[in-house]
């Protein structure tokens, strides 16, 4: 039994040659990538969806998606505190403690999605409101936040269920099921908005069912195994409420750096609504890439939780130097691709010339950052895995709020002097990719040269 519960690293090996541990890391990465482009298709499908109803419709999704996207984004230190915490458990072989962590995690975001759904929906108006929405809009997007919230459980519980998975090297079934998920919602979709014709509530509600599937379908293997490795299924407060506090510096983490990238969107509106349209097409662009790199990071956080597990420290060192040149080499590749697309599809997203040229600036600059980004990721990555949460927090804080500043020096003091729509945009994307991004590649950066990530408890 333990033989198949067992992680593929479990018997570490410190002369393990260096294409097995870029085959291991594929072997993660490349489903895990598979698994977070899942998540952008439900937006996508609804936003193709939805946009058959007219302009109030599509509004009132793009309020509610970003009250549900940015809340249920906060919580993503559910997946990466239990995929470190599993991992180092089942690298030293203690499988029920481990299977028992991730429990714990699921105990954990059941509750925490409990509490959101319930804020969310009765603060759907005032922040709807809050974000532009009025009239017919406001109308549509407190109705799509009230009934895709109800699944706000059901995606903190993918989240939790994703980490443990991952802990355990077992990604292929979150793949799997987050294409079954991607389907359902499509399905649904067409049949409550088109069919049914219950407008974009219905899109709420597809979402819904679908992330509540998607929950369960993770649930169900998670406590077989449970069961079988000897883990107790009901709460263990204590466990719980310890959980909840590891995670914190996570969250302050995740807070610091959307801070960073809602100041981002502040400073392009500032700037102008053309260079705002075009920050829309690169940002979203980016997105898109960064699931590739944050596929690389988390291999690399699983393999390295692993082995610091089994207190391999040789194999830990080969693992976190294999993590960031993949890192490196999917920046270099994605950022030669990104910066080629940046003068093939500009006229695709914006009929304005201007816009066109300033899109062609922000990914050029973009993707030139992007190889330092992915070895940035990929040890972001590898300091998770590790358990250097508390770090990680007060380092991504400090260099969120000196972008910040930065930005308000381009914004207030810089910009008003600068004739160019080109240049000033051309500064943004530069603050953007190597003050933001690069002031995280070198803290991440000074933490690996050292030792103390290795031997944290």
């Amino acid at each position: 039994m333990r033989r198949n519960l067992a992680p593929h690293h479990a018997e570490t090996n410190a002369s393990s040659s260096a294409p097995s541990a870029y085959g291991k890391l594929a072997l993660i990465a490349l489903p895990t990538f598979g698994q977070l482009i899942a998540e952008p298709a439900f937006v996508l499908i609804d936003t193709a969806i939805v946009g058959q109803l007219g302009d109030s419709a599509l509004a009132g999704l793009a309020l509610g998606s970003t009250i549900i996207l940015t809340a249920v984004g906060l919580c993503v230190f559910l997946a990466y505190a239990t995929t470190s915490q599993v991992a180092r458990y089942f690298g030293a072989g203690r499988w029920r403690e481990g299977l028992q962590a991730g429990i714990d995690s699921l105990w954990l975001s059941l509750l925490i999605g409990i509490v959101l759904a319930a804020s969310l929906f009765f603060a759907a108006a005032p922040l709807c409101y809050a974000l532009g929405g009025r009239g017919d809009a406001l109308a549509q997007g407190i109705a799509y936040t009230h009934a895709v919230v109800l699944g706000a459980p059901g995606m903190l519980l993918v989240y939790a269920a994703n980490g443990l998975y991952r802990g355990l090297q077992k990604v292929n079934i979150t793949l799997i099921v987050a294409i079954c998920g991607a389907v359902l919602n499509t399905v649904l979709d067409v049949l409550f908005v088109i069919v049914g014709g219950w407008g974009v509530a219905g899109s709420g509600f597809a979402t819904f069912i679908a992330q509540w599937f998607m929950g369960i379908a993770l649930l169900v293997p998670a406590v077989r195994w449970a069961r079988r490795g000897g883990a107790t299924l009901h709460p263990h407060w204590g466990s719980i409420i310890d959980a909840g506090k590891d995670g914190f510096p996570l969250f302050l983490r995740t807070f610091a750096l959307r801070a960073g990238l809602v100041a981002t969107v502040a400073a392009a509106g500032a700037l102008g609504t053309e260079v705002l349209a075009s920050y829309q097409v690169v940002s979203a662009s980016w997105n898109f890439v960064l699931n590739a790199l944050d596929s690389v990071a988390i291999a690399g956080q699983t393999m390295v939780g692993a082995a610091l597990g089994a207190k391999d420290v040789t194999d830990t060192r080969h693992l976190t130097r294999a993590s960031m040149r993949a890192g490196l080499i999917a920046g270099a590749v994605g950022g030669i691709i990104f910066a080629m697309l940046g003068f093939a599809i500009p006229q695709a997203f914006s009929a304005n010339p201007s816009v066109q040229q300033l899109i062609t600036m922000g990914m050029v600059i973009t993707g030139i950052a992007l190889p330092l980004q992915g070895w940035m990721w990929a040890a972001d990555g590898i300091l998770i895995g590790a358990g250097d949460f508390r770090y990680l927090a007060w380092t991504c804080t400090l260099v969120s709020a000196a972008y910040i500043g930065v930005l308000g020096s381009l914004v207030i003091g810089i910009a008003p002097h600068i004739p160019s729509k080109l240049i000033s945009c051309g500064l943004l994307w530069v603050a953007f990719d190597f003050v933001l991004m690069g002031g995280r590649a070198i803290t991440n950066g000074l933490r690996i040269r050292g030792s103390v990530w290795m031997s944290l408890p």
